[in-house]
């Protein structure tokens, strides 16, 4: 019997270096490359450039009085300031942490006591966020604080506030500013810093989005974070010749890590095209930038290939690119690789916990399996499918995904129990996701442990519903979750979201499903939106759905 174990068995070695080191061997060897793009501030910046913004940023940070192991906070839709600071703290020894730029006032309140945080970098505003009024309300002793001495009473350790794009906060630095307090004396000082760096060291705080409870820190060190940027760009075989468009947000792994990280460890230039992910603006970019590689959710993907001026766009010079952040569709993977050009396009497997990739689909990889499956287990890494007795499986079965290697966290910040739930006594990461491995190695998803729908005694995998209707015509986009029912215990329910002009009734999608799967995973339940509730990240909040339905079917839900 061959059990569900594998190994990433590599002749390519980790690497054993820090952020900042990489960023200087980067800029050193493609100085004059294009480094990053970012299309609404109008900036284009060579490695070279990049490099010294990064290093007058971090000095400036080091002038502040910040030491190695603070932690400075980044509240901010994607702009140039953002890499920015994610290199300069790298290179400061500070931890990074992000913070969701769609949290409000007791959220903000929370991340930030949560970790204590001495410092934070703000944007102004945002659409409908206005960061630095939410901010004067959370803290009004900024009306009166000098730059640097605030003492506010709601977040206490919080004394420098850094605003970027702007300067009404009269307590704050602008961002501008604290590049100015470079000078050659903060620069000696920052090497000394620098040179009692270690990769080990903590370096990022990424705050989950769990469904329940609050949200967790999940601590990460450079080695993580800059090994699985690096090869997650070998899978795609980045160079420096690559631009990648990044509409993704920064403050979640995808965006700083699958993102800059991986351009960072190739030489490959980062593309943002907007603050936020607007599909228009990242046709445009890709056509714009001749970008050869192209990153989204799902939901992103499908956006783009939906957009009424979509076959307007030249999109030829895409190659690669990754779909990720939530369960990619089969139909939706194959419209992108026939219509974006996106031949060589991965996807990649993972959580925030592991930095955040585990499995990724290879270039050699066959349609069938690029589409169908996420891959192979990474280099350096291993994976194995257990039971509900924590028992190693045999291939093929399903069963939780559990990973282990370098790319494990440390654990969640100040919160042993919790992380003593993920992590076990013999450093497996606990990923809540019912996977198969298959005889060849290939992992495939097929749900969460939390989402499995038991109706009647049969489990129902909403993944597999999925699939089935994306190959409705009239469909776009649909989310298959269980619904408390009195006579089964769960039911079925679709929410379906419907193509341009298309039309189809709830009765039409059952008699599709009629005789081509089990009359058990047919849904009891449709509704018709324009929309799904989902994270800043484009990840579907079901239980948010799940809730809705059931509020609205309680009265008639039959005995």
């Amino acid at each position: 019997m061959t059990f569900s174990y594998v190994s990433g068995a590599s002749a390519t070695a980790l690497l054993g270096e820090t952020i900042g080191a990489r960023l200087a061997q980067v800029s050193a060897r493609f100085p004059e490359a294009l480094a990053l793009v970012v299309r609404q501030q109008a900036v284009r910046l060579t490695w070279r450039e990049l490099a010294e913004r990064v290093e007058a940023f971090a000095a400036g940070l080091v002038a502040l009085g910040l030491q190695p192991g603070d932690r400075i906070g980044i509240w901010s839709p994607n702009n140039a300031e953002w890499v920015i600071t994610q290199l300069a703290t790298a290179r400061a020894g500070l931890v990074l942490v992000t913070i969701n730029p769609a949290y409000r006032l007791s959220e903000l309140e929370y991340a930030l006591n949560k970790v204590a945080c001495r410092a934070l970098v703000t944007a102004t505003a945002f659409k409908s966020s206005d960061y630095a009024g939410m901010l004067t309300t959370l803290l009004p002793e900024i009306a009166t604080a000098q730059p640097g001495a605030l003492q506010g009473r709601a977040v206490p350790s919080l004394s420098i506030i850094i605003q970027i794009g702007g300067d009404s906060l009269p307590g704050a630095f602008t961002f501008h500013a604290v590049s100015a307090l470079d000078d050659p004396a903060g620069r000696v000082k920052l090497a000394a810093v620098e040179s009692g760096l270690q990769f080990d060291d903590p370096i990022n705080i990424q705050f989950t989005s769990g469904t329940t409870g609050a949200p967790k820190g999940a601590t990460l060190t450079h080695h993580n974070i800059l090994n699985n940027g690096y090869f997650i760009g070998e899978t795609m075989a980045l160079t420096e010749a690559d631009r990648v468009c990044i509409p993704v947000p920064l403050y979640h792994c995808f965006g700083m890590v699958i993102g800059v990280l991986a351009c960072l460890t190739h030489g490959s230039a980062m593309v943002f095209p907007g603050e936020g992910f607007e599909p228009l603006a990242t046709l445009e970019t890709v056509e714009a930038e001749r970008c050869t590689a192209l990153y989204g959710v799902p939901t992103m993907f499908i956006a783009e290939m939906e957009h009424p001026e979509f076959s307007r766009f030249d999109l030829s010079s895409l190659r690669t690119g990754v779909m990720a952040g939530s369960t990619c569709p089969i139909e939706v993977m194959r419209r992108a690789i026939a219509t974006m050009n996106l031949h060589d396009i991965t996807i990649c497997y993972g959580m925030t916990e592991t930095s955040p990739v585990s499995f990724q689909t290879t270039l050699s990889c066959s349609l069938e399996r690029r589409v169908a499956t996420v891959g192979l287990i990474h280099p350096h890494l291993e994976a194995k499918v257990v039971d509900t007795e924590g028992r190693i499986v045999p291939r093929g079965e399903r069963g939780e995904l559990c990973t282990r290697g370098y790319s494990v966290m440390l654990g969640y910040w100040d919160d042993d129990a919790r992380t003593e739930q993920a992590i076990d006594r013999a450093s497996w990461m606990h990923t809540g996701d019912l996977a198969t491995i298959d005889a060849a190695g290939y992992c495939t998803i097929v749900g969460r442990i939390k989402d499995l729908v038991i109706r009647g005694g049969e489990n129902v995998y909403p993944r597999e519903v999925e699939e089935f209707l994306y190959r409705h015509p009239a469909i776009a986009d649909v989310q298959v979750f269980g619904v408390a029912d009195a006579r089964f215990g769960e039911e079925v329910c679709a929410w379906v979201r419907l193509r341009e002009g298309a039309s189809l009734t709830e009765a039409e999608l059952r008699a599709f499903c009629q005789g081509q799967i089990a009359h058990y995973k047919i849904p009891r339940y449709v509704r018709f939106v324009d929309n799904f509730p989902m994270t800043v990240t484009g990840k579907m909040q079901k239980f948010l759905m799940r809730a809705d339905m059931e509020r609205e079917l309680a009265p008639g839900i039959p005995a």
